[in-house]
């Protein structure tokens, strides 16, 4: 409670604010009792104080004395014009008082000083519903989420705001989306969603419905491409021949889970004592496996004899090729009820390859902002880098195929680049030798 009248002796000063916090822990107790000892005990000490005037204004509006209460306020915010709190309060008595322009004028001033207070911005949001402006309220309730870290909390009123603002944006975002449906549905007419795809996109985001994701690499990022989330598959003319071996790649995944169980390898599997955050569940763990047909640009040559056809459907296809590092191609297993936690993968300079194969019952992934559901022999390529999740929603284990290639947009000069950059990284990092925690 920082408001200091500058005017007093600093022991008193700060006797009073010890005061009046207490006054403002029993008051929310609701042990009024005590908070009127406390406040008369302060208000003796001195009377005029903004904190002590404050509790009377708060008082006399309980009392149902709106009027005597806001002009108490107008005193207060003169001589603690910094102060939020005080600016709310007054305008929660020109709310009573019907004096909804008032209002709306000191909640602006509230804003000058904290323009992001998420109680400011509920306030002057309710109040535009109030006046008749639901449209203006919707953009100052999407202010007012922006302002939310993720996971904080929120006491029960205003958590009850805040779902009320994202109900209020949502449904000004479907009456918005109405609107220009009917203009915009004659230049759509006849066009394919791939040439409409990045306009749609773009109209998702200003309704509300989509974020628009950037890619977000761990290691190596690539300027200026195209960040798809799925890509184009007419760019991609080796898939369809990919997908018509879809039943024999299955066959032999159903022969690994069947016979060779054992060769199944935890994907995430981080040493000890790194800060593991959102792979704690799954490090080491087999409820995400991987059986490895190529292996940081080796093949696993017992695993590619035990699965031939997926073995040569992988050798007509241009994999990435970077030494250590690539061809990686697996079988992606995904137990019941397993969820892979949101996360980005190393280099935009590939792309991600998923052919399903095993699919128990509901199998999701998001990317970005488009969410699919596997369908058996229909592969999608994807942007690793952008933040992508997996649920197997099922009770029984999920299995696809997994493997990279080079992204098309680079050209035969700048692959070679990426490969010679990255294989000289992992060689300097490498020449001080294993280091926990350091990946080479």
């Amino acid at each position: 409670m920082a408001v200091t009248t500058g005017q007093t002796p600093p022991a008193d000063e700060q006797k009073v604010i010890a005061l009046m916090t207490g006054v403002e822990r029993f008051v929310a107790e609701g042990r009024d009792a005590e908070a009127i000892r406390l406040w008369q005990e302060a208000a003796a000490i001195q009377p005029a104080h903004p904190l002590v005037q404050h509790e009377r204004a708060r008082r006399l509006a309980l009392g149902g004395d709106h009027r005597s209460a806001r002009t108490v306020l107008e005193q207060v915010v003169a001589a603690a014009p910094h102060y939020v709190p005080f600016w709310l309060s007054l305008a929660a008595v020109q709310r009573s008082l019907g004096q909804l322009d008032e209002e709306l004028a000191t909640l602006e001033r509230a804003l000058a000083i904290e323009p992001k207070h998420l109680i400011v911005l509920l306030q002057k949001a309710g109040l535009l519903e109030l006046m008749g402006k639901p449209r203006a309220a919707a953009v100052i309730y999407t202010h007012a989420l922006q302002t939310l870290p993720p996971g904080a909390y929120l006491p029960p009123p205003v958590a009850a705001h805040v779902e009320h603002a994202r109900v209020h944006v949502a449904e000004n975002g479907r009456q918005l989306g109405e609107a220009l449906e009917s203009r915009l549905q004659p230049l759509r007419a006849g066009e394919t969603p791939r040439e409409l795809m990045r306009f749609e996109r773009a109209l998702d985001r200003v309704l509300g419905r989509k974020q628009i994701y950037a890619p977000q690499p761990t290691d190596v990022h690539f300027p200026f491409l195209r960040n798809y989330e799925f890509s184009p598959r007419e760019d991609f003319p080796w898939l369809e021949a990919l997908e018509a071996t879809s039943e024999a790649i299955r066959d032999e995944a159903l022969g690994v889970l069947a016979a060779d169980r054992g060769d199944l390898t935890p994907y995430i599997a981080y040493p000890e004592g790194l800060p593991l955050d959102k792979w704690k569940e799954l490090n080491h763990s087999r409820r995400w496996s991987a059986y490895f047909l190529w292996k940081d640009g080796r093949r696993q040559d017992a695993h590619c004899e035990r699965c031939p056809r997926t073995a040569a459907a992988l050798a007509e296809i241009p994999q990435l090729d970077i030494p250590a590092r690539g061809p990686t191609a697996f079988f992606s297993i995904l137990d019941a009820r397993t969820h892979i936690p949101p996360h980005t993968g190393t280099t935009n300079a590939r792309l991600t390859v998923h052919l399903p194969l095993i699919l128990p019952g509901a199998c999701r992934f998001r990317v970005g902002g488009e969410v699919r559901e596997w369908r058996f022999g229909e592969g999608w390529i994807f942007d690793d880098t952008i933040e992508h999740e997996a649920w197997n929603d099922s009770d029984a284990p999920r299995a696809i195929l997994i493997f990279d290639i080079w992204n098309p947009q680079l050209s035969a000069l700048e692959r070679d680049l990426v490969r010679e950059a990255i294989v000289a990284l992992a060689e300097y990092s490498r020449a001080e030798g294993s280091v926990p925690g350091v990946g080479v």
